[in-house]
């Protein structure tokens, strides 16, 4: 544990992607551990121009270094009268009083948690539907102050303190994660506690921490849970960008990107034939709608395939010629790939016979949800051997056919989902440096260097592209654009990408994106329209509610914009498909409305290009939160709903659902111009903004040029095409063109 600047208002950013809302860092609590949705990147650059790498592989914390444990340890939980101890629990089963209970906790976080403490006078949680569960009861601390805890869910939650509700979230049940939620408590004086949950193969949990005295909470301090010895990098700088260069200086440059990358991408979990592909690339080239690249996701392979790296040839029967297709078309193709293998494949026995596979998960018999289930794991990246064989096994069947961006999917690794933490170090090692703790966190930095290697050697002269679900620093050095991970189809959860990707834009890792409309949906908005349902894990209805599917493509439509103002433009998402004419099917002044802001992408291509391009050659940002360009400003240091996109366009994302105005905040020191309006507007002031569904705030910086081109149907359409200039008064300006 280092800590530094106690009682400091410092602003500080960065620390990876989370979801919790968080902007400015200062007095907040940020677990460092990789998740589903969480890439861990221990760097924190201040808005004063300094920054601090902690150099350690395990999970880490940034603020309170105690870890957060269940209510118990800290607090004084009561029945709702004050005469029992604990929490009263009511389990209701299809709508009826099933058992009352009292419980010293509510403690459902993990597989074994729901396995052991589940009432036993039940059937298994898993084998029942139509389940609620309402804890009530009185918390109260010896330790009067603000206390920090978070609710831990997936499937659908609502909590309410002292009578107001904190939250009503949803997860898909495999897939949970922290809320973050304060409380102010009196001395020994009891708070009310109501929470209720609807399992349907998830979690759930709340944990708490005491407070910190303020000048400890207010303080940059970092701790780490294993390490040899403390090892950080304290980077000084007179700006946040000079901070970040820094950073890249010490882990590695951002390359350049190709330029294909910055067009739209369509993907969907998942087209299930080679025909399906085509079909979904033909139909946007028939329409004359831009796109630069379609995704093929997963479960290409035969079923009991998975890391064998074949493909299913009843499906796919002529991958080459499908990439070829492709290219045909003047599209590109990305390809998804795992470290995951089953037992049975040859690949799986290679890396086993070396020494390189972390065979525990096997040992252990756990199976997947594919099929029957099938017995896996994941390689061990820890030394070149193993990353050598991982690269020539992709390259033997993969690469040689062309492909040209590689998904490496579930690069955290997720080995077996909702383990207790300390099974879930076993299943993760050992390697070559020790237990499975010592490296929590860098997977996805050595893997992706597995592929970038062999990439480079293999095609010098190609710019390449990987995506993946996780990240860490120097993961920018791989060519790699991070994703944040299987989020929600919920208002909440798109609200949430906003600060998530600026702050891991601000973590020194340039390229990021999201899954437009949010990756899974609650049950009221599918309408079982891809594929099977098993590999989904989620059981679909046939037809949705109109008055959801209205929020639906509502949602959708918002994310959609947000999208075109973000790093990386990809649509993506499982069950619902998720082409525009697809999602907007029947409603022509959203399918028309979508299309305009997909073309705007490619008009503001030569703008966005040249942001790209400022990521290499000068260590840029492109998703900037405000504080990198008005540092001055201390009321834009805390805005977490707004970002910079380049030097000039300021983002306002909507992110309610029927929301039809703002708040704007216009940082100080510039006039900004609204976009679609053209009125000008003096900065250091907030204002009510309209915006009808077919519209997102925009504004532009005065003193702006920007530079923009044709509407084409790839980034290349056009490569002598006229740039057009738009000049935007009211203060001196340099724009540069790459």
């Amino acid at each position: 544990k280092q800590g530094f600047n106690h009682g400091t208002k410092d602003a500080y950013y960065g620390l990876g992607q989370h979801q919790n809302n968080q902007m400015n860092y200062n007095g907040e609590d940020v677990l460092l551990a990789q998740h589903n949705m969480i890439a861990a990147v221990p760097f924190v650059v201040s808005d004063k121009g300094y920054g601090l790498l902690w150099d350690n592989n395990s999970i880490s914390r940034f603020g309170d270094a105690t870890p957060y444990d269940h209510m118990s340890r800290d607090l004084v939980l009561r029945s709702p009268d004050g005469k029992q101890a604990g929490l009263t629990a009511r389990y209701y089963v299809d709508g009826k009083l099933a058992l009352t209970r009292q419980e010293k906790d509510i403690d459902y976080q993990y597989l074994k948690d729901v396995d052991e403490n589940w009432p036993k006078e039940l059937k298994p949680a898993k084998d029942l539907k139509n389940v609620r569960v309402v804890w009530e009861g009185t918390m109260s601390s010896d330790k009067p102050g603000v206390h920090k805890m978070q609710l831990y869910s997936s499937d659908y939650a609502k909590l309410t303190v002292d009578g107001k509700e904190v939250m009503d979230v949803w997860r898909m049940g495999w897939n949970p994660w922290y809320h973050n939620f304060e409380v102010k408590f009196d001395k020994n004086k009891p708070v009310k506690l109501h929470l209720e949950w609807k399992p349907s193969g998830g979690m759930v949990a709340i944990t708490h921490n005491n407070p910190l005295p303020s000048a400890e909470r207010h303080s940059l301090t970092m701790s780490s849970e294993i390490a040899e010895a403390i090892n950080y990098h304290v980077i000084s700088a007179d700006s946040m960008d000079g901070a970040i260069a820094g950073y890249r200086h010490l882990t590695g440059q951002a390359p350049m990107m190709p330029k294909w990358a910055y067009g739209f991408w369509q993907s969907r979990q998942r087209y299930e034939t080679q025909q399906q592909l085509l079909d979904a690339l033909g139909e946007y080239r028939k329409r004359g709608w831009p796109l630069d690249n379609i995704v093929q996701d997963w479960f290409y392979w035969p079923e009991d395939g998975w890391g064998s790296h074949d493909f299913d040839k009843t499906r796919f029967p002529d991958p080459k010629g499908l990439v070829d297709a492709v290219h045909k078309q003047n599209a590109r193709i990305m390809l998804s790939v795992w470290g995951k293998f089953y037992a049975n494949t040859d690949n799986y026995k290679e890396f086993a016979s070396k020494g390189h596979m972390w065979t525990k998960n096997v040992e252990n018999g756990s199976r997947d949800w594919v099929g029957k289930g099938y017995l896996n794991s994941h390689y061990d990246p820890y030394t070149k051997e193993a990353r050598d064989i991982y690269y020539r096994q992709l390259k033997t069947k993969l690469v040689d056919l062309g492909f040209d961006a590689w998904w490496m999917d579930n690069t955290e690794p997720d080995v077996l989902s909702n383990s207790r933490l300390e099974d879930f170090k076993e299943l993760i090692g050992p390697t070559v440096y020790g237990a499975g703790e010592i490296t929590f966190n860098p997977y996805s930095l050595v893997s992706t260097g597995a592929m970038i290697d062999g990439l480079k050697r293999d095609q010098p002269d190609k710019r390449q592209f990987i995506l993946s679900r996780s990240g860490f620093a120097g993961i920018q050095r791989n060519a790699v654009a991070v994703w944040s991970g299987d989020t929600v189809g919920r208002w909440n959860n798109l609200y949430d990408q906003i600060a998530s990707g600026t702050n891991m834009s601000m973590s020194g890792v340039p390229n990021w994106t999201h899954d437009i409309g949010g990756y899974a949906q609650e049950v009221r908005f599918q309408t079982g329209d891809v594929g099977s349902a098993q590999e989904n894990r989620v059981t679909s209805r046939a037809k949705a509610n109109p008055e959801d599917m209205e929020e639906w493509r509502e949602l959708n439509h918002r994310w959609f914009q947000f999208g075109a103002f973000t790093p990386l433009f990809r649509s993506h998402g499982e069950v619902v498909k998720r082409e525009i004419y697809n999602i907007a099917a029947g409603d022509d002044a959203m399918r028309d409305n979508m299309v305009w802001w997909l073309k705007l992408r490619y008009r503001l291509m030569p703008y966005i290009y040249t942001v790209a391009s400022d990521t290499h050659y000068r260590s840029g940002t492109m998703m900037r939160g405000l504080a990198m360009d008005f540092p001055n400003d201390d009321k834009a240091k805390n805005v977490k709903d707004q970002y910079m996109f380049g030097p000039s366009f300021l983002v306002a994302p909507m992110y309610e659902y029927k929301a039809r105005q703002r708040q704007v905040y216009l940082p100080a020191g510039a006039d900004w111009y609204d976009f679609h309006t053209g009125e000008r507007h003096q900065g250091g002031a907030t204002r009510t903004i309209q915006a009808p569904r077919e519209r997102m705030p925009l504004f532009v910086k005065a003193g702006s040029v920007i530079t923009t081109g044709p509407v084409t149907q790839y980034v290349d359409e056009k490569p002598d095409a006229p740039v057009t200039v738009f000049v935007y008064a009211g203060a001196n300006g340099v724009a540069t063109l790459y």
